[in-house]
C-alpha cells in the first residue's frame, strides 16, 4: 500500500515550495481517488500490451510478472449470495475471474443465445458436471438451477482513498485511525503524486504545475517501457 499521508505531505510541499496555493483535504481526497483509479485501470493496458510483446526472463526485470503482482494485490474470492435463483456478484467487483460451484467444478461462461442451443439437446444440457452461468451485469443465472452454492475469484476495486483529519486551532492535522491509504503497489507513489499534481494544476489555475507533471510523469513511463 501507499500512505495517503505521504503523499498528501509531498504534493502539498511541492505546491507550497513553488508557491502555488494550497489544495484542501477535500479536493486532495478526490484527486487522488481520480489518480488512483487511473494508475489500477493502466495495469490492464500495460498487461495486454507486454503480454503482446514477450515476457523478458530476467527474475527482476520481467515486466509481465510485475504488472501481474501489482493486479494480484487486487485479487480476491467470495461466496455468492442467492436470492430468486439469482446469484449477486460482489459489490467491488472490477473483473470476474472464475466461477465454481463446491469449489471443485468451474462453470463456464454463456450468453443467452448459446444457453437456448445447449440446452436443446441432452448431449449438451448442462448438469451439475458440466454446469454453466449467464451474467446479466453484477448478477448470474446459473444452470442447472440445483445449484444454490457459488464461489468466484475476482479483481476488486481500489479502496476510495481517504485523507480524513481532526481541527486543532483551526489546522488540519491527519487522523490515522479513519484514513484509508491507497491500495496501490508501492512502486506507483511517485506515479501517483505526478497525476495529483497535474490535477491540482487545473484545481488551483495554475497550469504550468499540470504541464510539468505530466511531463515528469511520461518520463517516467517511457523510461519504464523503452
Amino acid at each position: 500500500m501507499i500512505s495517503v499521508d505521504t503523499v498528501y505531505q509531498r504534493v502539498q510541499a511541492i505546491l507550497n515550495k513553488e508557491n502555488r496555493g494550497y489544495m484542501t483535504p477535500q479536493e486532495y481526497n478526490l484527486l487522488a481517488n481520480q489518480a488512483q483509479l487511473e494508475v489500477f485501470e493502466q495495469y490492464f493496458y500495460d498487461l495486454n500490451q507486454f503480454n503482446r510483446t514477450g515476457e523478458i526472463t530476467n527474475e527482476y526485470a520481467n515486466i509481465v510478472n510485475n504488472i501481474k503482482e501489482k493486479i494480484n494485490l487486487f485479487r480476491t474470492t467470495a461466496t455468492l449470495s442467492i436470492a430468486n435463483s439469482v446469484f449477486a456478484l460482489p459489490s467491488d467487483i472490477y473483473r470476474l475471474g472464475t466461477v465454481y460451484y463446491n469449489n471443485t467444478t468451474e462453470l463456464d461462461a454463456i450468453d443467452q443465445n448459446d444457453f437456448l442451443h445447449i440446452n436443446a439437446s441432452k448431449l449438451t444440457k448442462p448438469d451439475v458436471k458440466k454446469p454453466v452461468y449467464i451474467r446479466n451485469g453484477n448478477n448470474l443465472t446459473v444452470y442447472p438451477s440445483t445449484i444454490t452454492s457459488l464461489s468466484c475469484t475476482y479483481i476488486k476495486k481500489p479502496a476510495q482513498v481517504v485523507w480524513d483529519y481532526v481541527e486543532i486551532s483551526s489546522v488540519a492535522k491527519f487522523d490515522s485511525s479513519t484514513a484509508t491509504d491507497f491500495e496501490l503497489h508501492e512502486s506507483d507513489e511517485t506515479t501517483v503524486v505526478y497525476k495529483i499534481l497535474s490535477y491540482a494544476g487545473l484545481v488551483i489555475k495554475q497550469p504550468e504545475i499540470s504541464q510539468v507533471a505530466e511531463q515528469k510523469d511520461n518520463l517516467k513511463v517511457q523510461k519504464e517501457k523503452s
